[in-house]
């Protein structure tokens, strides 16, 4: 990758990740489950056509290798070390099924157990590809001064406190460090999530990744490069992930456990009447009954079906949720937290006021048109924002002249015969600029409070015009959905943004926020959602940025916006809301409790079906028959039920309550 880029022509959001996903046929996982699927459900067409037993064997028996293969031998490696997992039960159980002639039930327990193994191995091939690709933000090379004044190129990683570095327009940072020399603008928004550059002048940090504007600068280098921002984001969504392994190890004893015990009655109820004198053939037929009667078949089937239904339904809506246990951890969700830049805002400046000098002669729409003029050579995201509120108004835009860019400061151009600057006045006092300087107690027509606005001043041949508020434009349906999370899990969301306190205090104080923690780095997020989780509650993080995905990780559930949103917080998110529709969160935290009211109810279903058809079974002579009917019956009733959730009614009861919120 380029260490350097073309001056004044990169976005704002140009340091995102390079997508380097894993293509799904490239896991050998995919391409064995989509075998035994294909081959299940060609099985299945010559079954239900009549054919003969011959030709929908064969199909059935592909599918009982190919998908059945990998988790057999991983039991028996499992066996070795002396322990039993759920995947050799379940091939033991498919291979029983086909022993008694349900080869149909057989095959389809593979194919559910070989397509669930395909999909954990996606999502964690896409996370790490993600993770990998994070550390492509810091340039593989920078320019080190030495102490004799000359340049030397170096690795990034053979760089060492201390050193010098030079930055020149349009490179990436190469370490984290502090300005020792010149000014400019640095797009932060990966680490801090700032929607604007951030001016930079000595004595300011910098840190490793973000890219340099229009000035030069000369940066000391204050941390090794294995220990910058960038490199402990990374180091955090690991550990995040990390934590949530005891529940997966809970859940693999809990089905080792079952698997052993299993194993062990269906030996018993084999072995017990055959020594007391009952036929071979009848002890190997209850044995085999009961095995098939106490398969979880139908406990499988009672979590799935309403959770896929729910994922399936959400989808639809423009919500993405990546897995069965992100749709029903997200109903467990009993608090909020939520980014702001780009996800209660749009991460994009605006123009909220025009004011005009008295004595200037010009109304709004002219010092608008006037401005957009001067900018419009510009490439910086509030030149960009000026110029699309002249056009929104339909106002002539004037060819400029002798164009020139200030870092820090704004720009110059010759519009008419006269010399237009749009930026930051040399006599003011600066305060919350974000890159382009600010009017301290400015207040334009309709305006209201200034506080978290960026206010310039425009000014004709030295004298000042008029000035210009801009912000961060809040999302339509910001309120409304802080309102509805609030009714929900019975606590506002907490608002945590690496954004300056005034423009916090502003957002929250338009959604009904009262909890604002502004200024955070990636790992202060990361500690506050850990702490309301310290504290007993789930946590639910919404976010869209690099510097939101160590919070994605740590918190119990994630969204991540999906438009704007990088690669890493996509990945790490258990959700992604497509269209940025922010009023869906709420809608899919109800869907989500729904599908898990429905699993508790097949649960409940199951496990009566089960527990009634071994105690028949152990207890009496129950018919293999009956047995298997018993036990299609029941996961056929589950099945349905859980489908119930793909009903469009499901998506609009969970979203009509959201647009009360």
């Amino acid at each position: 990758m380029s260490a350097t880029l073309a001056p004044q022509t990169t976005p704002v959001r140009s340091l995102t990740p390079p997508r380097r996903r894993t293509r799904v046929l490239a896991l050998p996982e995919a391409r064995w489950a989509l075998a035994a699927l294909v081959a299940f459900l060609l099985g299945l067409a010559l079954d239900l056509g009549g054919a003969p037993v011959w030709a929908y064997g064969i199909p059935y028996a592909v599918a009982y290798v190919t998908g059945g293969w990998e988790p057999a031998l991983e039991g028996l490696r499992a066996l070795r070390e002396k322990t039993l997992d759920v995947d050799l039960l379940m091939i033991v159980a498919a291979l029983g099924a086909a022993g008694i002639g349900q080869v149909l039930d057989g095959a389809l327990l593979i194919v559910i157990f070989a397509t669930s193994g395909a999909l954990e191995a996606l999502a964690t091939a896409r996370t790490a590809d993600s993770v990998r690709g994070l550390l492509d933000l810091a340039p593989a090379t920078a320019t080190r001064v030495r102490a004799d004044g000359t340049e030397e190129t170096v690795p990034t990683a053979d760089l060492a406190v201390g050193d010098v570095l030079l930055i020149r327009p349009g490179e990436r940072i190469g370490a984290d460090g502090t300005v020792l020399d010149g000014t400019s603008e640095a797009d932060q928004a990966t680490i801090t999530g700032e929607p604007l550059p951030v001016v930079k002048r000595p004595g300011d940090e910098v840190f490793a990744g973000t890219l340099n504007g229009t000035g030069s600068l000369r940066v000391r280098v204050d941390r090794d490069p294995a220990d910058s921002v960038i490199a402990r984001i990374v180091t955090l969504v690991e550990e995040a992930s990390r934590t949530k392994a005891p529940t997966q190890l809970f859940i693999e004893k809990i089905e080792q456990r079952y698997a052993v015990g299993v194993v062990a009655a269906t030996l018993a109820v084999f072995a017990v009447p055959l020594a007391f004198g009952e036929n071979l053939t009848e002890a190997l037929l209850r044995a085999m009954t009961f095995m098939i009667v106490a398969s979880p078949c139908a406990v499988v089937l009672a979590t799935m079906p309403p959770l896929l239904s729910a994922i399936a339904n959400a989808g639809r809506h423009g919500v993405l949720v990546k897995s069965a246990v992100a749709m029903e951890r997200l109903g467990e969700v009993d608090a909020t937290a939520l980014d702001k830049t780009g996800t209660l805002t749009e991460g994009t400046p605006e123009v909220t006021a025009a004011r005009p000098l008295p004595g200037s002669g010009l109304d709004e729409d002219r010092l608008l048109a006037l401005a957009a003029a001067a900018e419009h050579p510009s490439e910086h995201p509030l030149a960009r924002a000026v110029v699309a509120a002249a056009r929104a108004r339909d106002l002539p835009i004037a060819t400029a002249q002798e164009f020139t860019a200030t870092p820090g400061e704004g720009v110059t151009a010759t519009v008419d015969g006269r010399r237009i600057t749009v930026g930051r006045p040399k006599d003011a006092v600066h305060t919350e600029d974000p890159g382009r300087g600010s009017l301290p107690g400015d207040r334009g027509p309709g305006s209201g409070d200034p506080r978290g606005a960026t206010v310039v001043t425009v000014t004709r041949d030295g004298v000042p015009v008029g000035t210009l508020a801009l912000t961060d434009r809040l999302r339509p349906d910001a309120a409304a959905t802080t309102a509805e999370l609030t009714a929900l899990t019975g606590t506002a969301p907490v608002l945590l943004t690496g954004d300056n306190a005034h423009t916090a205090a502003r957002v929250a104080e338009a959604t009904g926020l009262t909890d604002v923690r502004a200024e955070l780095l990636p790992e202060d997020k990361v500690k506050a959602v850990r702490a309301l989780q310290e504290s007993g509650r789930k946590v639910l993080f919404v976010g869209d940025g690099v510097n939101d995905a160590p919070a994605l990780a740590a918190a119990h559930s994630g969204i991540a916006m999906g438009r704007a949103g990088s690669d890493l917080a996509l990945e790490t998110a258990d959700a992604v809301i497509v269209r940025d529709e922010l009023a869906t969160v709420p809608a899919v935290v109800r869907l989500s409790r729904a599908a898990r009211r429905l699993v508790v109810q097949n649960l409940v279903i199951a496990g009566t079906f089960i527990t009634v058809l071994v105690v028949w079974d152990l207890a009496g002579h129950l018919p293999l028959p009956l047995g298997v009917a018993g036990h299609e019956g029941s996961t056929v009733l589950v099945g349905l039920n859980g489908l119930r959730l793909l009903r469009e009614s499901a998506w609009r009861s969970g979203s009509a309550q959201a647009g009360r919120g």
